[in-house]
C-alpha cells in the first residue's frame, strides 16, 4: 500500500513559484521553511530548531578544544625547568656564536626555545630566540648557535629558557 503524494498547490497564474529545497530523508520537494514532506513526518512533529543544531555543533567543537587541552597537558607533563647558563661568545662577520649549557631538570626529556639578550640593551632589540636541541631528563647538554639579533661585538649575554 502506498501512501497518496499531496500535489502541490497550483500557483496563481503570473505568480513566483514557492523556493523549495529536497527532504531530509527522502528528496522530495517541500517548502524552504520544513525539514521533512507529509509522508517522512506524517503527524507533522516540529522540525528540530536551527539553535538545537548550532548549540550541537558548538558542543561537539567545545568538547574537542578540551579533549585537545587535555592530551597537549599529558604530552607536556614532566619536561623541564630548564636551567641554562652561557658558556662562550664568539664574534664572526655576520653575528655571534653562542655556546649555551642547558639542563633539563624535569622526569621527561624535552626541548625549549631559549632567548638570548643583552641587559645593557635599553632599545626595542628583543634579543635572539633560539632552539634548544633534545634534552633528556636529568641531563645537561651543550650546544652553539648562530645569532644576529646581538651584533658582531662580544659583550655580556643573559639567557632564559622558559619550560613549555
Amino acid at each position: 500500500m502506498t501512501t497518496p503524494r499531496t500535489a502541490p498547490s497550483p500557483a496563481a497564474p503570473g505568480a513566483k513559484p514557492e523556493p523549495t529545497h529536497p527532504c531530509q530523508r527522502c528528496g522530495a520537494p517541500i517548502p524552504i521553511d520544513r525539514g521533512l514532506c507529509e509522508r517522512c513526518n506524517p503527524l507533522g512533529l516540529r522540525d528540530s530548531s536551527s539553535s538545537q543544531v548550532h548549540a550541537i555543533a558548538i558542543g561537539g567543537i567545545a568538547l574537542f578544544v578540551v579533549i585537545l587541552a587535555v592530551a597537549g597537558r599529558l604530552a607536556l607533563s614532566g619536561i623541564g625547568p630548564f636551567t641554562a647558563t652561557i658558556a662562550n661568545v664568539v664574534p664572526t662577520q655576520q653575528g655571534l656564536d653562542v655556546t649555551l649549557t642547558l639542563r633539563n631538570t624535569g622526569s621527561s626529556s624535552g626541548q625549549t626555545t631559549c632567548h638570548i639578550s643583552d641587559p645593557a640593551d635599553r632599545t626595542s632589540n628583543q634579543g635572539a630566540y633560539v632552539l634548544s636541541p633534545s634534552v633528556a631528563a636529568g641531563q645537561t647538554v651543550t650546544f652553539t648557535k648562530h645569532v644576529t639579533e646581538l651584533g658582531t661585538t662580544t659583550k655580556p649575554l643573559e639567557v632564559e629558557c622558559p619550560t613549555p
